[in-house]
């Protein structure tokens, strides 16, 4: 099977093809969303971070900052510095250079207050808008693409429909030679020793087991025990009970084949095959790692209902609790129907066949209803 994707300089191939405006730092959010809304083609990457770090934090950022601007649904990226921050713009610029892609900068300090940043932002962002237009969507197999997944408001029905279609999906990718990563490290939790099974090698198993173990250290670093303070208040509404049910549930939405490797956050990931990164629960600091790691299209499976989407990545959203469908029918794009599990390769086929078309162009809801502006970037240390 193809889609229909924009060719890059370094091989990869974008399902969208906007110009990112990216701001270095928190300081210069409202910038960057400026620019972005002055200039159609443009979108915003917005988080809170950039200073006040430990260096091992900068180096996160940075890294995040680069995969995301490599990422193949930007054709172009203008970053957007404020000029005090501990976030080096230039070793960002560089590091997205390297892909090929047009990136150029503007700092707030330099040029000499928001208004005039603003309006030679736009000027640039202009440009290379023009320039990203040129490029034509063409013809691509199956083998171009990466899948990140992703769960968010979960509850019963998410472990026993969505997420099994979802991994399902996977499946059919990884054997069409394409690449599919997921993260939320949390919702491991009693269930790591599955996904260790899983591993290509004993090398890649202790890694799973490691992420774990160094997620659960920190937690308990806090004072706190998150086998004791998961699941959250929402998802034991919906009916999970255990930390340990909802990660049952939640692995499955990977599919079932073999693990390749595990990445850090905001790592770009290299390869085909089934991948992890090292992520937060947090759905939009889990969707920036995704992204980073170099998806085109998030599937994400929500049984209470979720309408965030991704600045510059499509998200289909997957429910498969009828009542949540009806309810937050403008906010989903693909229902899994529990009746109906006899049908469940049929199923699973559908949602990939649609993933297909959102990578050729269709919009996701999340899309038309501009629910894209915000990601966010995890830190592991405090903030000075």
């Amino acid at each position: 099977m193809s889609f229909w994707g924009y060719p890059r300089e370094d091989g990869s191939v974008g399902t969208r093809n906007y110009v990112g405006i990216i701001p270095t730092v928190v300081c210069t959010c409202d910038i960057a969303q400026d620019i972005a809304n002055q200039v159609a083609g443009t979108v915003p990457f917005l988080h809170f971070q950039g200073c006040g770090h430990l260096q091992p934090d900068k180096e996160l950022v940075e890294r995040t900052l680069i995969n995301l601007g490599r990422n193949p649904n930007l054709a172009g990226v203008l970053l957007v510095g404020l000029g005090c921050e501990e976030v080096n713009i230039d070793s960002v610029l560089e590091g997205i250079a390297r892909s090929g892609k047009l990136v150029d900068k503007v700092v707030c300090q330099a040029i000499g207050s928001a208004r005039l940043t603003i309006a030679e932002g736009s000027r640039v962002a202009r440009q290379m808008v023009a320039e990203a237009s040129k490029i034509r969507r063409e013809r691509f197999d199956d083998s171009y693409l990466m899948f990140g997944i992703e769960c968010g408001g979960s509850d019963t029905t998410s472990g026993i429909g969505a997420h099994p279609v979802i991994g399902a999906a996977c499946d059919l990718l990884i054997e069409n030679k394409g690449s599919v990563v997921f993260s939320e490290t949390p919702e491991f939790f009693g269930a790591e020793h599955l996904l260790a099974r899983r591993a290509e090698s004993p090398e890649v198993a202790q890694k799973i087991l490691n992420i774990v173990g160094r997620y659960e250290k920190l937690i308990l670093a806090w004072g706190v025990d998150m086998r004791g303070a998961q699941p959250s208040p929402g998802n034991i509404e919906g009916g999970l009970t255990t930390i340990e049910e909802k990660s049952l549930g939640a692995i499955v939405k990977g599919g079932t084949k073999p693990i390749k490797q595990v990445y850090e956050y905001g790592e770009k990931i290299e390869g085909k095959g089934l991948f992890i990164v090292d992520g937060p629960g947090h759905d939009a600091k889990s969707m920036t790692a995704l992204a980073a790691a170099g998806a085109q299209v998030i599937i994400f499976s929500t049984g209470r209902g979720s309408p965030i989407g991704f600045p510059f990545v499509p998200v289909i959203k997957v429910t498969a609790n009828s009542v949540t469908y009806e309810r937050m029918k403008e906010n989903m794009d693909f229902y899994v129907d529990l009746a109906k599990m006899e049908n469940f390769d049929e199923m699973a086929q559908s949602l990939y066949n649609e993933a297909l078309e959102v990578a050729s162009g269709k919009l996701t809801t999340a899309e038309t209803l501009g629910l894209t502006n915000w990601g966010g970037i995890m830190t592991f240390g405090p903030q000075l």
